[in-house]
């Protein structure tokens, strides 16, 4: 049961990560479309920040899974944040 609703928790941070990173995308890749904007700021490094910014969605979904009581949900999404911190870093630092 403890195992599920971890599971559930990472795979909503996850979710909400990339879709707030997507939506950083939209807001900041100048007009251009999704994969142009996404090997543009590799190339000039802003990556991490886009990453960042995607990463606020986690809050709402973790403020969320606090708010109903779902605490092992909420760990999962701090979970799903430290492993894109942690990808993150490496596609950044390679």
């Amino acid at each position: 049961m403890i195992k599920k609703e971890l599971f559930i928790g990472f795979l909503v941070g996850l979710i909400a990560n990339t879709i707030g990173f997507i939506i950083a995308i939209l807001i900041f890749g100048n007009g251009e479309d999704i994969a142009t904007a996404f090997r543009q700021s590799l190339a000039q490094g802003f990556f991490s920040k886009l990453v960042s910014m995607g990463a606020l969605l986690n809050l709402v979904a973790f403020f969320m899974f606090i708010k109903v009581k779902r605490d092992y949900r909420a760990r999962g999404v701090i979970f799903a944040t430290i492993v894109v911190t942690i990808v993150t870093f490496l596609v950044n630092y390679k």
